[in-house]
C-alpha cells in the first residue's frame, strides 16, 4: 500500500483547490515532523490517559455472548473516553498539532455532533477559538450536542444548504478554511478528505486496535477471529481495524448505514451501492446519482450519514481484506434496544449498526471463537430520536 503521495491503491490524492495546497502542504509537513517527536507523543499519551479515560476497557460481554448463543463476544468500549465517543482520540491528537503550528483556532465539521463536542473540548482545554459547521437538519437530531457545543464555549453554525446534514457540514468547512487558514487549523473529524488527512486521523486513531490488540492476547492468549466496527467516514473503524490488517485470520467487517434498505434511495451504505468518484478532496466510492453527482443520502444515524467512505476503507474492500456490510435503521434500532436491555451499555444509534451484525454473526460461529465489536460511542444522545422512532415523543 503506497502512501507516500497519500494514495491508497488508486483511492486518496488531493483533488482541493490551489487555494487550500498551502495549507495542506503545511499540515503535512508538520504531521511528519510531530509524529516521530517525543515531546509531542508524551504529551498526547498524558492527555489520552489523564484526561481521555484511556486505555478503553475490553470488555467480555458474559450475558450477550451466552443469550446469542456462539462466539465469545467482547466490546471495546470508546463509549466510556470523556465526550462519550472515540472522537476525543483524534480531535485531542490534531489540536495538539495544531497548537504546535501556531494556530489559535480550530474549525471542525460534525454529524451526530460527537466530533463537535470532542472539539470544542479541546478548544476550551487548549485555549482555543472553535466553530462548528453542523447540518441544520442534524442540529434538530442532535439539540443537545449542539447545547454541550455551545456550553463548551464553541460556535455551532447551522448550514441550510444541500440535504442540511454531514456533507453539507464538511463542505461548509472547506470553504470556511479556504478564507482564513493563517491561524485556523480544520480539525477534520474523520479518514477522509485529502491526504494527510485520512493518514493522520487513522494514525490518531489506530490506539483502539493498538490497545484491543494487547488487551485480547492478555486475556485470551490469541487474537480475536473477527473484529466488527460502524463504519461512515469510518475513524473508528480504521482505529479498530489498523493493527489487525496484517493478521490474515483475523476478519475485519464495517457496517455501513443501510437505512430504509440498499434497494432503496434512502440508504448511505457507500460500498454497497456507490461506485468511484471524487468528492471533498480525495478519489474513493460515493453514493452517486445517474449523472454522477453526489447523491443524497438517508440513515437514523448522523454519525453514519456521509455519501462517502474514507480511501483507505475503498481500498481494504478493493483488496478484499475487510468486508463491508449493510445494517437497516430497522436492525440498528433493535440491537441499540437489545444490548442496551442485555448488557445494561446504551450504545450510540452508530455502534449499534455494528452490534446488529454482530447478532447475526456470533449464533454461526462456534463458541470457541472470539468476535471484538467496537462500541464507537454511548447512545445518550440518541435516545430522543429512537423513541420518536417507535412513535414515542419525548422532550429532551
Amino acid at each position: 500500500m503506497s502512501e507516500k503521495k497519500g494514495r491508497f491503491g488508486i483511492h486518496g490524492g488531493q483533488y482541493i483547490p490551489e487555494t487550500l495546497m498551502n495549507a495542506v502542504i503545511e499540515l503535512e509537513k508538520a504531521y511528519e515532523f510531530y509524529k516521530h517527536d517525543k515531546q509531542f507523543n508524551d504529551e498526547l499519551t498524558e492527555l489520552l490517559n489523564e484526561y481521555a479515560n484511556r486505555p478503553s476497557n475490553l470488555y467480555y460481554a458474559e450475558k450477550l455472548s451466552r443469550e446469542l448463543g456462539g462466539a465469545k463476544i467482547y466490546l471495546k468500549r470508546e463509549d466510556l473516553n470523556h465526550t462519550g465517543s472515540h472522537k476525543i482520540n483524534n480531535v485531542l491528537g490534531q489540536a495538539l498539532l495544531a497548537k504546535k503550528m501556531g494556530k489559535t483556532r480550530l474549525i471542525a465539521e460534525t454529524g451526530a455532533g460527537q466530533h463537535g463536542v470532542a472539539t470544542a473540548t479541546a478548544a476550551a482545554l487548549m485555549n482555543m477559538e472553535c466553530v462548528v459547521f453542523m447540518g441544520e437538519e442534524d442540529t434538530k437530531r442532535q439539540a443537545l450536542n449542539v447545547y454541550r457545543m455551545k456550553l463548551l464555549g464553541a460556535d455551532v453554525i447551522p448550514v441550510k444548504s444541500g440535504t442540511a446534514t454531514l456533507k453539507d457540514a464538511v463542505s461548509e468547512t472547506m470553504r470556511e478554511w479556504t478564507s482564513r487558514i493563517a491561524d485556523t487549523h480544520y480539525c477534520l473529524g474523520s479518514v477522509m478528505g485529502p491526504h494527510p488527512f485520512p493518514t493522520i486521523v487513522r494514525d490518531f486513531q489506530a490506539v483502539i486496535s493498538r490497545e484491543s490488540r494487547a488487551q485480547i492476547l492478555e486475556k485470551e492468549g490469541r487474537l480475536p477471529d473477527a473484529v466488527i466496527a460502524c463504519v461512515g467516514g469510518g475513524s473508528n473503524a480504521i482505529g479498530s481495524f489498523y493493527h489487525y490488517i496484517k493478521d490474515d485470520g483475523v476478519k475485519l467487517i464495517g457496517c455501513e448505514a443501510a437505512g430504509r434498505g440498499i434497494d432503496t434511495f434512502e440508504t448511505a451504505a457507500t460500498v454497497n451501492t456507490g461506485r468511484l468518484g471524487i468528492f471533498h478532496g480525495m478519489k474513493s466510492y460515493f453514493c452517486q446519482d445517474e449523472y454522477g453527482q453526489i447523491a443524497p443520502v438517508y440513515s437514523i444515524s448522523a454519525g453514519l450519514d456521509y455519501p462517502g467512505i474514507g480511501p483507505e476503507h475503498a481500498y481494504l474492500h478493493d483488496t478484499g481484506r475487510a468486508e463491508y456490510v449493510p445494517v437497516t435503521d430497522d436492525e440498528a434500532v433493535n440491537a441499540f434496544e437489545y444490548l442496551s436491555r442485555t448488557e445494561g451499555i446504551i450504545p450510540a444509534i452508530e455502534s449499534a449498526h455494528a452490534v446488529a451484525y454482530a447478532m447475526k454473526l456470533a449464533p454461526k460461529m462456534d463458541k470457541d471463537k472470539i468476535i471484538i465489536i467496537t462500541i464507537s460511542g454511548r447512545g445518550d444522545k440518541d435516545c430522543a430520536a429512537i423513541a420518536r422512532y417507535r412513535g414515542v415523543d419525548i422532550h429532551e
